[in-house]
């Protein structure tokens, strides 16, 4: 018996602490709301010069979700392939769907990158706002209100015709 119980408590305290490491998006289902303060905590720390520090959340094969930490105004963005839901955290921006990019790039074989959006739809959006950017449409978050926190879910979804 005595051999038994320090086996036990080894056993225990092994378990509790790593219970505490969150483990890899990959294998997540669920993200808790301390994780997600956490989350928030490092990209605030982490956070130097860049626009928007995103973290993965969940990954689901082809899905994967994303905490995005912004603090300035970074470019905007075509996904050709993908919708992008949002989910304000915290904070407000103002976001611009829909118009044509400025300065448009190809930043790889499915996403198209800009320094803006001319024309377009510009609404505010806060803290319990959803948000769907339907695949093929420009957006841009063009005004951050101090930090928006966000929840982006990326769809693959192709549009009929394709």
């Amino acid at each position: 018996m005595r051999a038994f119980l320090p086996l036990v408590v080894v056993t225990l305290v092994s378990s509790v602490g790593l219970a505490q490491a969150p483990p890899p998006a990959a294998s997540r289902t669920m993200v808790s709301a301390s994780d997600v303060s956490a989350m928030i905590a490092k990209a605030k720390a982490d956070r130097k010069d860049e626009a928007n520090i995103a973290q993965k959340m969940i990954e689901l094969a082809p899905y994967n979700v994303s905490l995005e930490y912004r603090a300035s105004v970074g470019p905007a963005a075509v996904h050709d392939t993908e919708a992008e839901l949002f989910y304000v955290i915290d904070g407000s921006a103002t976001l611009v769907t829909g118009g044509k990019l400025t300065n448009e790039k190809r930043s790889n074989a499915e996403n198209l990158t800009g320094t803006g959006i001319d024309g377009g739809q510009s609404r505010h959006v806060a803290k319990g706002d959803f948000i769907m950017v339907p695949e093929g449409t420009p957006h841009w978050f063009s005004k951050i209100d101090g930090t928006v926190v966000l929840m982006s879910l990326h769809l693959p979804h192709k549009p009929a015709g394709r």
